[in-house]
């Protein structure tokens, strides 16, 4: 086995090598070993899962491949037989699996060989109501397809797919189908809302969401009052709560009720080659979503999903603070995201914080955003050391970088004409409940096409802090937006805009861009504004006009 240095770079002063996270020995077979990084994100060894080797395939428990025997407990029995003798392997063969939901116990390998389809039952009542958490808070919701709770040693591997039946679960916008799919869906049952563009599952669906924020309800104080809105408590598709040596390998997961793969307090956990697809109208259709989680590998996955497609979290407000778990320690790697609100987002629940992140080789192709980070008011937490390098993206449909602390959860696209830029004197002080971004690294970044290229949006009471951009590449309607920014330096950036508004600085401080250049906009100018905005230079070949407000001093101005 051999080991490949990949990049090297400097960020605050620190020299930092990354190293390949993925090598291949003389026979092929992949490895997972991690060397241990210079400098302070200092990598561990991600372990992989130790299963013992025992097999038995899930028709000796009884199983029938028709799509319409209910199977849950030959899957049940499978798992319990393994468990007892240490565990080990459970095959399922070719055909259709219809199932209730799957528990999961440690040292299991559920192994699904190509043209197996694993379909989670549409009967609703298979899912009873469980404590756990969403959306960064502790709530109750209707039992996940697959959980596991407290394990080690657990993989899911083989070439079949997981399908957990989501459209049973999910509400639908009118606006997301075509006229013949949305009268398909009608006629269907259901209920429309009172201006007939959305449908609901029930009447049960709608009262819940009447009765929550951000999708967790509110006030509730017995199980008998969730039961009223049963419908609306839609579950991840794989929930892995507390669970060491994770490894997923291979598979495709579709088609989740709410977001589809979810480990939370997880560690060293491996997802390589798999397909997470969801519809593009798919509510909350997460993609990936790991939550105060350590030592992970995410690497040669597709993603197309209706929600955010690789997203890193740690828990939201008080909760999360509380909690104080952040997701830590993560290498993104040669990952393509297709649909998805963005490709590879951080936020908005990042409470307990995240840091050492580092990703490369990713493409984005028609995500709302490319790279995503958002929070807002009320988090706290802090995001830092983030090291992100080599990404290309295409068609984007809002920015192809955006930094945005004003989070309303709304996506990209439905809040890019109506961005919170307003900023008052009136200053809030820095708690606890303030988030901090700070200490990002972001290279060599091509975008062909988005609305606009770089969104930095932080707060006027704490700014992003110490930001660094280097060789930046990007085709777009509008420019660079810096807002409530200290300390921004960018090197080359290359921007290809049809707004003379090419860069916009609001509030901001100690922002340096060396070698701007903007080929197809000679005429246009840059527009500092903002009594906070101060000592700013930028060096454009081409671009020498500026419009500085009267409130800027503009003795702290330099544009070369």
């Amino acid at each position: 086995m051999y080991r490949k240095i990949t990049r090297s770079f400097q960020f605050l002063g620190t020299s930092i090598l990354i190293f390949s996270s993925c090598t291949h020995s003389e026979n092929g077979k992949q490895s997972d070993v991690i060397n241990d990084h210079i400098s302070e994100f200092n990598m561990p060894a991600v372990k992989k899962p130790e299963i013992p080797d025992n097999t038995v395939a899930i028709t000796e428990f009884g199983a029938i491949n028709d799509g319409q025997t209910l199977n849950t407990k030959a899957f049940a029995d499978a798992i319990e037989n393994l468990s007892k003798k240490g565990g080990g392997k459970v095959v399922i063969q070719r055909g259709i699996w219809l199932t209730g939901p799957i528990v999961l116990k440690s040292n299991i390998n559920l192994y699904t060989e190509e043209g197996a389809l694993v379909l989670f039952s549409a009967d609703k009542s298979l899912y009873p109501l469980i404590k756990t958490n969403f959306e960064g808070e502790n709530t109750v919701r209707c039992t996940s397809p697959i959980s596991g709770t407290d394990l080690s040693n657990i993989a899911f591997t083989g070439k079949g797919i997981w399908d957990g039946n989501g459209d049973i679960w999910r509400p639908v916008k009118k606006d997301k189908l075509t006229d013949s799919q949305w009268n398909k869906l009608v006629r269907s049952g259901g209920v429309l809302s009172t201006d007939g563009k959305t449908w609901y599952p029930s009447e049960s669906y709608i009262k819940g969401q009447q009765k929550s924020a951000m999708n967790v309800p509110s006030g509730l104080k017995d199980i008998s009052e969730y039961n009223e809105i049963r419908d609306f408590l839609r579950p991840v598709m794989v929930s892995l709560v507390n669970c060491k040596q994770v490894l997923l390998d291979g598979p495709t997961f579709q088609n989740s009720p709410a977001w589809c793969l979810h480990p939370l307090m997880c560690e060293n956990l491996i997802i390589r080659n798999i397909t997470v697809r969801n519809p593009w109208y798919s509510q909350n259709g997460d993609g990936l979503d790991v939550e105060s989680s350590r030592n992970c590998l995410l690497y040669n996955c597709n993603f197309d999903v209706g929600d955010d497609a690789i997203c890193l979290k740690s828990g939201k407000n008080k909760e999360g603070r509380q909690r104080g778990m952040p997701t830590e320690n993560m290498i993104i790697r040669n990952c393509t995201v297709y649909h998805g609100h963005g490709g590879i987002t951080i936020g908005s629940e990042m409470s307990g914080g995240i840091r050492n992140i580092y990703a490369s080789g990713c493409t984005f192709l028609g995500t709302d955003v490319g790279l995503r980070f958002k929070s807002t008011r009320g988090r706290g937490g802090i995001v830092e050391n983030i090291f992100i390098d080599s990404i290309i993206m295409m068609n984007i449909p809002a920015q192809a970088i955006s930094f945005n602390l004003y989070y309303g959860g709304f996506s990209p696209t439905e809040t890019e004409e109506n961005v919170n830029n307003s900023h008052n004197d009136e200053i809030p002080a820095v708690t606890e409940e303030t988030p901090l971004f700070r200490n990002i690294s972001i290279k060599n970044i091509t975008c062909k096409g988005a609305v606009q290229a770089l969104f930095l949006q932080g707060l006027p009471e704490q700014n992003l802090q110490n930001f660094y951009l280097e060789n930046i590449d990007i085709e777009a309607d509008n420019g660079l937006t810096c807002i409530d920014s200290r300390g921004v330096k960018i090197i080359n950036l290359r921007l290809l805009t049809k707004s003379s508004e090419v860069v916009k600085i609001l509030n901001s401080s100690k922002i340096e861009i060396q070698k701007l250049i903007t080929p197809l906009n000679p005429g246009g100018h840059i527009n500092i504004k903002g009594k906070r905005s101060s000592d700013i230079r930028i060096k454009s070949d081409i671009l020498k006009k500026a419009v500085i407000g009267s409130e800027v001093d503009s003795s702290t101005i330099r544009i070369l």
